[in-house]
């Protein structure tokens, strides 16, 4: 099939780009946020093209998928063709329901011609669908390797702007954590993260890395830390278990359902998990055995294959 999906969402898109699809990503001059056009920090197959708006309208189009409410409108000016009418389309929800965490209505509540995806459980109990028809299909990761090492005795964070985000993603926490075991932030916007929290240098370390450089970082680190409130369930929480690493992480939203008991500790008890981050800091054998539990449960659970055969079922229902 062709299907038209925009760049939004880098990591989740790599996996999507597997199939066995022509998958037709728009592109603009600008390379704005509705034209980003093909990856440049991750690998994706030659099976994704881009496609300007004007060569949109004479594509043929087999299935959109959707990501951002105005993108209904912007299949239609640029194809011609109305989501859901005229060319089938599912919306994919990658998100939490933010302004309540029971009363928000989805965009697409009101419509019943356009499936809605979400990618965790939570997220299709908590969100209001009204009667649009749901779906789930789950993460699925591309499987980096066993590359943990554990040879630095710290806490790898894996977070977007934090100070922006504060308590969404528990930025406010890690002073508390940075007590049990010094940190390395890595992501977008973390710079003067330490300053900002009151942190000495050596407890709150930051890094802005290329994809391809983040999973070894990562898996140098003894343990990982997921210290998030309130998002859908991290990718990279899932890709810290790929790489072997045991967790640590507050039992919020998909949490439990991803993280086994045998795979790491997880609690809404900051004290607990303090804990558990001096235990893996001081017992690095401890570390290891948790984190090959962790990629054993993640591997069975959240493999790509597993979530393109999803996809694949899916894509059949909404296009018969």
């Amino acid at each position: 099939m062709n299907i038209l999906i925009w760049h939004v969402h880098g990591s989740w898109l790599t996996s999507f780009v597997q199939g066995p699809h022509t998958y037709l990503v728009p592109v603009t001059p600008d390379r704005g946020p509705d034209g980003l056009g093909r990856a440049r920090t991750w690998t994706w197959p030659q099976s994704v093209r881009e496609r300007t708006p004007e060569e949109l309208r004479d594509t043929d189009i087999d299935l959109v998928v959707l990501q951002r409410p105005h993108e209904i409108e912007l299949t239609r000016a640029w194809t011609g063709r109305r989501p859901g009418q005229d060319v089938p389309a599912v919306y994919v929800e990658h998100n939490s329901p933010h302004e309540s965490a029971v009363d928000t209505v989805h965009p697409l509540a009101d419509r019943s011609d356009i499936p809605v995806v979400h990618v965790t459980h939570f997220n299709r109990l908590m969100w209001d669908n009204g009667r649009a028809p749901t779906d789930v299909i789950e993460h699925g990761i591309i499987d980096p390797g066993h590359l943990w090492t554990g040879t630095e005795p710290r806490a790898a964070v894996v977070v977007n702007e934090p100070v922006r985000r504060g308590r969404t993603t528990g930025t406010d926490l890690l002073p508390g954590f940075a007590a049990a075991a010094p940190l390395d932030v890595f992501g977008m916007g973390t710079q003067h993260l330490a300053d900002r929290l009151g942190l000495p240098p050596e407890l709150c370390r930051t890094a802005e890395l290329p994809q391809s450089e983040l999973h070894p970082a990562m898996a140098q680190r003894r343990v990982y830390l997921h210290p998030v409130r309130w998002t859908s369930l991290g990718l990279s929480l899932l890709e810290a278990m790929f790489l072997g690493m045991p967790v640590v992480a507050l039992g919020t939203t998909e949490v439990r359902e991803a993280v086994p008991p045998d795979a790491g500790v997880v609690s809404n008890r900051p004290e607990v998990l303090n804990d558990a981050l001096r235990h893996f800091l001081a017992d690095i054998g401890h570390a290891r055995r948790v984190g090959e539990r962790a990629r054993a449960a993640a591997r069975a659970r959240y493999g790509v294959q597993r979530f393109l055969d999803d996809w694949e079922r899916l894509m059949k229902e909404v296009t018969r």
